[in-house]
């Protein structure tokens, strides 16, 4: 019989959407009833999901179910692949295999700790099935793309930290829907920007009914909570006057903003009066050459940034009359930053954002007439990505990494500023007609073998890229996904046997009770699926 407890929690998790205005009550008397009398765990949560399927943002989807099977999921080292320029450098990884249970093994070493996470999931329609059908007269279901992307990024939220910042490339056909789901999982109030990036797709309108040229998708933004997006540094302040407290330049006196009105704060409208000998007050002197008040604001009164008092006090130290107006007194202090900062603009169009750069990149790299990868997202855009983040130490990961363009960008960043940026790639190894091997053993590990050590792993070294750069060094651990019965108990084949420790952060366990504490605190979860 299901625990009543077990009933309890469902019960209780349904009433909160009722509260929520999510589930109508109704709706939730019947599932109520339907709940306590089920039989076993499944029936009561296939019940409790009937009333779960719509979600605050107002959109619809089937998701598939998550379950616990009887296998475990583990990370094992490709030795043959895995390679070291210097033990002294950077270790970074690339895992091979789905990228769900990949994140569950990730969690492992990784919980709270990754700065930044980029993702450009497969979301062309043929890449997402049958389900990807339109319908406008009805509904637009993207049961697969959605499905495969609310447990992944679950996950995901889990392992950023909480100055994290995770972004996801998508095109404009599916960023709404995305979208939506970004903000169930990370709240709209965490949403940053959905930036546009020119693709320079402009032959797409031939196979576009509407006969619009879309040369555009969008890189949506979000943060874990506690993210600082770092300014790009244009110049250093400058100190163009001194006098006898320093050197200093000047800044406006008056309010701006939302509140720089008389009416917004009374007490800071006044007017100055400066005196034939060039000091100000702020009453009438028998010397006054000028009364000054503050400009208007959309046809009503200035204010003022200091109180009467604080003007009397300290106007004639701080405050300069200069060209028809007063300005505050910047003096230089060597304790502060002195560089002048702007805000990124959310926006990308420039050529080296484009996917055009991006197959140029590694067409130099692999030296193939072949496409081996189609649309490779450009360095450029990684970078740009990563910059936003202050962190030059940053552990970033890219779980549908693709050709590893992601891992090449956090190399060149590390090598511009002297960071020590830690890149993770996942990427599945799906077979295709020109990577028969699969694509992370055609592709991606060779283009990171080539651009860190100048050389893949038959020695060779023709190949255009090296021409014009020098290889980044670091060294690449190749980690695969392997199963593991949980009641597997052959000598030397057990969960305790081939985990290993070592792999996730973890130094050898000097007795088997401690391997076997680690493996059974660890690892359940590492055993959950999603229907397929």
């Amino acid at each position: 019989m299901l625990k009543v407890e077990t009933k309890k929690e469902l019960i209780l998790d349904l009433e909160k959407r009722v509260n929520d205005k999510i589930l109508e009550r109704t709706n939730y008397e019947l599932l109520k009833k339907l709940i306590e009398k089920a039989d076993t765990l499944d029936e009561a949560i296939n019940i409790k999901i009937l009333g779960t399927h719509y979600k605050k943002t107002g959109f619809h989807f089937d998701p598939r179910l998550e379950k616990l099977s009887d296998t475990i999921k583990y990370f094992s080292k490709n030795n043959k692949l895995s390679f070291i320029t210097d033990l002294n450098k950077l270790h970074h990884k690339l895992i091979i295999g789905d990228n769900y249970p990949a994140l569950l093994n990730l969690l492992v070493e990784y919980k709270g700790a990754i700065d930044i996470i980029y993702i450009d999931p497969p979301y062309g329609k043929d890449n997402m099935g049958e389900f990807a059908d339109t319908n406008y007269e009805n509904a637009i279901t993207r049961d697969n793309l959605l499905s495969m992307l609310k447990y992944r990024l679950i996950l995901a939220k889990q392992l950023l930290s909480e100055e994290g910042i995770i972004f996801c490339s998508i095109d404009d056909r599916n960023q709404a829907y995305v979208k939506c789901l970004f903000d169930d999982i990370f709240e709209e109030k965490n949403f940053i920007a959905s930036v546009p990036r020119k693709t320079g797709a402009g032959n797409a309108a031939a196979r576009n009914d509407a006969k619009l040229r879309k040369p555009f998708d969008y890189l949506l933004i979000y943060k874990k909570s506690n993210t600082v997006l770092k300014k790009k540094i244009v110049g250093r302040k400058e100190y163009k006057y001194e006098d006898s407290l320093g050197r200093y330049d000047l800044a406006q006196f008056q309010a701006t903003g939302s509140d720089s009105t008389r009416s917004d704060r009374p007490n800071l409208y006044y007017p100055v009066y400066l005196s034939s000998d060039g000091k100000l007050y702020t009453e009438p002197q028998p010397d006054t050459i000028k009364t000054i008040l503050p400009k208007k604001v959309h046809g009503e009164d200035g204010r003022w940034m200091w109180k009467k008092e604080k003007f009397n006090q300290d106007a004639n130290l701080y405050i300069e009359y200069n060209d028809g107006f007063l300005y505050r007194k910047i003096y230089y202090d060597e304790n502060e930053d002195q560089n002048v900062y702007q805000v990124e603009e959310a926006w990308l169009a420039d050529g080296k954002y484009r996917n055009s750069e991006g197959t140029t990149q590694l067409t130099e790299i692999m030296n193939s007439e072949k496409v081996l990868f189609n649309n490779p997202k450009p360095v450029d855009l990684m970078k740009w990505c990563i910059n936003l983040h202050p962190n030059k130490n940053a552990v970033v990961l890219d779980f549908f990494a693709g050709s590893g363009s992601t891992g090449q960008s956090v190399l060149e960043l590390n090598r511009e500023d002297n960071g020590k940026r830690q890149f993770i790639l996942c990427t599945s190894d799906e077979v295709t007609d020109t990577t028969p091997n699969g694509i992370p053993y055609d592709v991606t590990v060779k283009r990171l073998k080539r651009i860190m050590t100048g050389k893949c792993y038959d020695n060779t070294s023709n190949f255009e890229w090296l021409k014009k750069n020098e290889p980044y060094g670091d060294n690449l651990d190749v980690l695969e996904i392997k199963d593991v019965a949980n009641f597997e108990v052959t000598p030397g084949k057990t969960p305790f046997d081939v985990i290993d420790e070592t792999l996730y952060g973890v130094d050898k366990f000097k007795t088997i009770q401690e391997k076997i504490n680690w493996v059974c605190n660890n690892f359940e979860k590492n055993q959950k699926e999603v229907e397929a």
